[in-house]
């Protein structure tokens, strides 16, 4: 059965590009083409769509406004001319982020994230790290982190705080890159918190507990997030 793919660009020559690299590979099918997120959403409610091929820039409303309006959306690959907002696709759970001109290799490399992701092999956007342990750079050191010894890790700005079993450690890093360090007992909750579910010692539909302290699970997250728990 072929997925079901989306493509949502106010140009129209972009999104005939995705639409005939789409052609190329037998196993993916175009359900539909939309100038603006408002067609999309339209498209959205009437038919089933695996994977969104998601332009930032757009009228009436921004593409990763339209994603976290979305109650249930599918997976999605950020189309755009500008870099600067990488992060925030990364901080989306995007499978990946394809800046414009795009060449059929490159899109054919996130074709094959979200098929790994899809066969459980692979999380969104980084191969999650079978490592027992990591280096982070803090205090002109490259220190040790023992996987099992994080409880969660927080995003504060340009800064990540680990906050572990026997103290806590900030350093200067995006929250996505710290995110491929970590193994598969780590679960992204927010867009600022990922916990060792290893470590949760309760939970409930808005927050998860490590010890005393409550984090709040994202509403974009929820559903994952619960589902994952509850297994």
């Amino acid at each position: 059965m072929a997925y079901q793919c989306l493509i949502v660009d106010d140009e129209a020559l972009a999104r005939e590009l995705i639409a005939t690299y789409l052609e190329q590979l037998d196993d993916f099918q175009l359900a539909g083409s939309c100038p603006n997120a408002i067609e999309a959403r339209k498209v959205l409610e009437t038919s089933p769509v695996d994977l969104l091929f998601l332009d930032i820039e757009m009228p009436l409303l921004k593409g990763t406004e339209f994603l976290k309006a979305l109650a249930h959306p599918p997976k999605v690959i950020f189309t755009t001319a500008y870099r600067d907002y990488a992060i925030e696709g990364f901080d989306l759970n995007a499978v990946d982020y394809l800046v414009k001109p795009i060449e059929f290799d490159r899109f054919y490399q996130a074709i094959d994230k979200f098929k790994s992701w899809r066969s459980g092999q692979q999380a969104p956007l980084a191969q999650a790290s079978s490592l027992s342990h990591f280096y982070l750079k803090y205090n002109k050191k490259n220190i040790r982190i023992e996987q099992q010894s994080v409880l969660y890790v927080e995003s504060q700005g340009d800064y990540v705080q680990l906050h572990l079993s026997d103290r806590q450690i900030k350093v200067k890093m995006p929250l996505h890159q710290l995110e491929e360090k970590l193994d598969q007992r780590f679960l992204r909750i927010h867009r600022s918190f990922i916990v060792n579910t290893d470590k949760i010692t309760a939970f409930t539909k808005q927050d998860v507990e490590i010890g005393t302290k409550e984090i709040p699970i994202g509403q974009f997250y929820k559903e994952s997030v619960l589902d994952q728990l509850l297994r």
